[in-house]
């Protein structure tokens, strides 16, 4: 029994194969919003909180202590933790007290932000990609459909129109990956900046704070 153009459409592997990406694609984009979404939901909250915390400490102990109290685990807490390593004197002569400071201080605050950036890199790639993967899906789909087709002794435009319209769900299906990418890639890329501000912002003040050299 011959195949006809559907089942052959159908049973392809390489359209099987760009179906199954697109949908890697779409489990991952999504998994990265709900976890990103409420990473930063948290880290908006929870920053601002410890940074107020910080300041208002009597000393510079329980300044550490409060921020980690407030953001557990956070970006504040990690600037604030580096901050009461920097009470401690250098161990080295060698190394100026305000080069350790800025040192220490730029190395949380890059462990922060790559936390906070983390996962952008796969929704961007996701939203650029996966419009050209239903693409081509479509253009190899079409193509398909046209040589199954054309085995036909008669082929109108009515036994056309069916294999090659069901092709253009994989176009279709492409932009429904990659739209929910680029929105959460621009909003949550949004916050993340937003959230680097107020970081770098208490990292420059930490700074100020702890460059004097200590005194004996």
């Amino acid at each position: 029994m011959a195949m006809t153009p559907i089942s052959a459409l159908q049973g392809d592997a390489l359209m099987q194969t760009v179906a199954a990406a697109l949908l890697a694609m779409s489990v991952a984009s999504w998994f990265v919003i709900f976890w990103k979404s409420s990473l930063l939901w948290r880290s908006a909250r929870s920053v601002p909180r410890a940074i107020a915390a910080f300041w208002a400490a009597p000393s510079p102990a329980a300044a550490a202590a409060a921020a980690q109290a407030a953001d557990p685990e956070g970006p504040a807490a990690a600037l604030a933790a580096r901050c009461q390593q920097l009470e401690r004197p250098a161990r080295h002569a060698w190394q100026a007290h305000a080069d350790r400071v800025r040192r220490e201080l730029r190395e949380a605050l890059d462990a922060g932000s790559r936390r906070l950036h983390a996962g952008h890199v796969l929704l961007a790639s996701v939203g650029s990609t996966a419009p050209f993967v239903g693409l081509f899906g479509t253009v190899w789909g079409i193509y398909h459909a046209l040589g199954a087709l054309s085995a036909l002794q008669q082929a109108g435009v009515d036994k056309i129109a069916g294999p090659v319209g069901d092709t253009l769900v994989m176009t279709a299906a492409g932009l429904a990956v990659a739209i929910p990418a680029v929105l959460a890639y621009n909003a949550l890329g949004k916050r993340a900046r937003a959230l680097d501000a107020q970081l770098e912002g208490f990292a420059l003040d930490l700074q100020h704070l702890l460059s004097a050299e200590p005194t004996d």
